[in-house]
């Protein structure tokens, strides 16, 4: 939770810091805290930045569709954002008008977190083949044959339609996934 939340949950900035000495409430980092020491990363990673969405290896993570825990936490952010220099972030710069289809916020583990939906983490999977490991890429793509039925598959179409690359990643789709 941000500093400002953190006060009006307790009452006041002095009860905020008894609850810290405590140990009822963490401080993570600077105007971040939380109820456990080691809250999850993608709600930390959605308060301290709310504009981002959570990407890649991340969210594949997050949605079962790989069981390789990342070592940083993959997020996207407009083009013209300030770089993050915070270690354990791992940082996509995006087009503005890329940025927010897709996006959904849902419930994670210890709080909301924005992140990509499955359909348009395929199309980020799509654009990014290349520089993925072979071996991880393939399992990525199983994951995603497991659920095709799940899938909007009209909605991926859409997401690659805002892409200068659409007809590459539609053959992606075509051969690999469908």
């Amino acid at each position: 939770m941000t500093y400002e939340t953190a006060v009006k949950q307790v009452g006041s900035r002095s009860a905020l810091e008894t609850k810290v000495d405590d140990g009822k409430l963490f401080k993570i980092g600077r105007g971040i805290y939380a109820t456990t020491k080691h809250p999850d990363p993608l709600v930390v990673a959605h308060i301290t930045y709310p504009n981002a969405v959570i990407t890649m290896d991340s969210a594949l993570y997050f949605y079962s569709l790989t069981d390789a825990p990342p070592d940083e936490v993959h997020i996207a952010t407009e083009r013209d954002a300030t770089r993050i220099s915070r270690s354990g972030y791992r940082q996509y710069f995006t087009e503005k008008n890329l940025l927010e289809p897709g996006a959904v916020e849902v419930a994670g583990n210890q709080g909301y977190i924005r992140i990509y939906n499955k359909e348009r983490l395929l199309v980020e999977v799509m654009r990014r083949q290349a520089s993925l490991p072979l071996d991880y890429y393939k399992e990525i793509i199983e994951s995603y044959r497991h659920i095709t039925e799940e899938l909007d598959i009209r909605l991926v179409e859409d997401y690659m339609a805002l892409f200068k690359r659409q007809n590459a990643m539609f053959d992606i789709l075509q051969r690999e996934v469908l």
